[in-house]
């Protein structure tokens, strides 16, 4: 199999030979399937909530209660959580193991699905019997024997994309669960890298564009994740309605009781009234894009 035109856009001759499976041109139709319930790639738009950390097991069992009351599809909450750097603090730290029991917990004590983050083939079978979704995060991308290891489990998994990679790489590493017999696969945009971001704490933009650019070529569902590509807590909302607007089959909010004192990332979760204004509006304005279909 020639690689006659590398290259970071998307080529026929991918679509032919580099990821057939991932193609929407291929299948012919967009992939729609559920998930505890919860249909992707259809008419629901599943919205995951909750802090980027799985903090205490106080704090996980609030959020999960509160978010589930607004309307949270999905409770979302990292045990395991890459950091970009190795130091940590007492409140800067991974609860690990014992953060995976807590989702376990919290689960089953309000009724909500857990989605939450795999850095390590050892801990699969321990986080799959919690986690309804397994999230790849966006450093881990490319790491195909953990996307292979994950897929052969048969569990969801949601691929982040990766700040600095092309379409064309992120359905390459669709590519290596779907070749796995998984066909449960979610895509999920989170910001890309760009030389200017509008304000010096904002890491990252929002690709926007890549939502109807996947779905030219995928059959996978694709979401959002306004709160980590904005890295700003007051552009979170209007992000995620442009996220809709622009056809996100989901949506993945940081949500905290206490944002300014989240013990990670403290500038961009929401609190439960910014939550429960912005899923009002959501469906409003789902309403108002159905009228226009």
């Amino acid at each position: 199999m020639d690689n006659k035109f590398p290259g970071k856009d998307i080529s026929d001759e991918d679509i032919k030979t580099k990821f057939p499976l991932a193609s929407k041109k291929n299948s012919g139709h967009k992939s729609k399937f559920k998930i505890a319930g919860v249909e992707f790639g259809g008419s629901d738009l599943p919205i995951f909530a909750g802090p980027n950390m799985v903090e205490t097991k106080e704090l996980i069992f609030d959020v999960a209660k509160n978010v589930k009351k607004i309307g949270a599809h999905f409770l979302r909450g990292g045990a395991f959580k890459p950091l970009t750097f190795p130091y940590r603090n007492e409140k800067y730290n991974e609860t690990r193991e014992e953060g995976i029991k807590w989702l376990g917990l919290a689960k089953e004590k309000y009724n909500i699905p857990i989605i939450t983050e795999v850095m390590e083939e050892k801990y699969l079978p321990m986080i799959c019997e919690v986690a309804d979704i397994l999230q790849i995060g966006s450093r881990n991308m490319q790491n195909y024997p953990l996307i292979t290891a994950a897929a052969k489990t048969q569990k969801p998994l949601m691929i982040k994309r990766h700040y600095g990679s092309s379409l064309r790489d992120w359905l390459g590493s669709a590519e290596y669960a779907l070749i796995e017999g998984n066909e449960k696969i979610i895509l999920c945009e989170r910001g890309v890298s760009v030389p200017h971001t509008h304000r010096s704490t904002s890491r990252f933009l929002l690709d926007l564009q890549v939502v109807p650019a996947a779905q030219e070529v995928t059959h996978l569902p694709i979401a959002v994740d306004p709160s980590h590509a904005t890295f700003w807590r007051s552009w979170v909302a209007p992000m995620t309605l442009a996220s809709v607007a622009s056809g996100a089959d989901g949506i993945m909010l940081e949500v905290h009781p206490d944002p300014t004192n989240s013990a990670v990332d403290p500038l961009q979760p929401i609190d439960y009234q910014e939550f429960s204004n912005l899923f009002k509006q959501i469906n409003s304005l789902k309403k108002t894009l159905s009228k226009i279909d």
